[in-house]
């Protein structure tokens, strides 16, 4: 694995700056609603936009991603997120003698944090309070950068000797104002760790109102928030959803969310349809991206494989300004030019 802070101060700014213009905790929050299957009683909601599949980028040499909210990242519409690549199946061969491991070199945060999830591969992580950790597949690493961080990510080194297929993507969230000088933090969330919940078709109920166990038609895996009462294990700083869903027969099933909440899905594998109350569908194929209407309290879809994966995140909206350049995240250009300052006087990631 390389060593840290390896690369000039200059060079890593620029890097994330020509990145931004490329795609355009512990103070825990519970989420008091129990997020579950929808009832009968529910008004769907209706999809604001369907953005498509987008063209692919490298981040350093190890992540080749779609950035997938294009030209809604870091905007209103999506907050409380605020950017989201995700790296597609791709087989890397093992490096020869005397390779560097591929990933992204040193680099700085501030003002919010980042999820990556581990679908297929290994990922090494260092930083600049400690952590040093390696997440592997179907693990999730959530790190707050708060007031400042520094930190690389490269392919484990495990990995790199043997080679192999690597799926990952990462998620930004906004951290609220009053939060976003706090602490730098990270939680490693092992896959073991993260609850599965059974999703069943919506015309699978019996009598009574109740799934029986042995038609589930997928499972939900709860990283963040709840879901049929079961929570998951990362802890945020604002009301968050974050789930890996995968739907194993073609089914109907449906979400329930507060009428607050953004809801935005994502859909890594398969194709789904979600059908809006006046029965209208709208398609979402591979790696594309459905935003809903904040008009309803049930999004309904529909898996038209046998086989689809979906990441749904929901959460509510910060409504507040929000100020992004490169790696930083903050409410106004002051504080962006602060952390700048902060960063290249060395006053940062401490």
């Amino acid at each position: 694995m390389k060593t840290l802070f390896s690369k000039t101060v200059q060079n890593t700014l620029a890097i994330f700056v020509v990145r931004l213009h490329q795609i355009c905790h512990l103070s825990s929050v519970t989420n008091a609603v129990s997020i579950k299957m929808s009832s009968t009683n529910t008004v769907l909601r209706s999809v604001k936009q369907i953005l498509p599949a987008t063209p692919k980028h490298w981040v350093g040499d190890g992540f080749n991603v779609h950035p997938v909210f294009a030209n809604k990242a870091f905007t209103e519409e999506v907050s409380p997120f605020l950017m989201f690549d995700y790296a597609p199946p791709k087989h890397f061969p093992a490096l020869k003698t005397g390779q560097e491991p591929r990933g992204v070199g040193q680099h700085p945060h501030r003002g919010f944090e980042t999820v990556t999830i581990a679908f297929k591969g290994e990922v090494e992580h260092a930083d600049s309070v400690g952590n040093r950790d390696t997440i592997k597949a179907g693990d999730v690493q959530w790190m707050t950068a708060g007031r400042g961080i520094i930190h690389q990510e490269f392919h484990s080194e495990e990995f790199s000797k043997k080679g192999g297929d690597f799926e990952m993507c990462q998620l930004w969230v906004n951290l609220p104002k009053e939060h976003k000088m706090v602490k730098p933090t990270y939680q490693p969330i092992l896959k073991a760790d993260i609850p599965q919940v059974g999703i069943h078709d919506i015309s699978a109920k019996t009598g009574e109102g109740e799934c029986s166990a042995d038609n589930a038609v997928g499972n939900v895996r709860v990283i963040a928030g709840s879901f049929d009462g079961v929570k998951g294990p990362a802890s945020t700083f604002s009301p968050v959803e974050l789930w890996d869903v995968t739907l194993e027969k073609l089914s109907t099933i449906e979400f329930s969310f507060p009428e607050s909440y953004n809801c935005i899905l994502f859909v890594r594998r398969g194709n789904i349809a979600i059908i809006g109350k006046d029965g209208t569908e709208k398609t979402v194929g591979p790696q594309g991206v459905a935003l809903t209407e904040r008009n309803g309290s049930a999004v309904r879809l529909r898996s038209s494989s046998s086989d689809t994966s979906l990441l749904v995140m929901a959460g509510l909206p910060l409504e507040e300004p929000i100020a992004a350049r490169g790696p930083f995240v903050m409410n106004t250009w002051d504080e962006i030019r602060q952390a700048n300052m902060d960063f290249m006087s060395g006053n940062f990631g401490q």
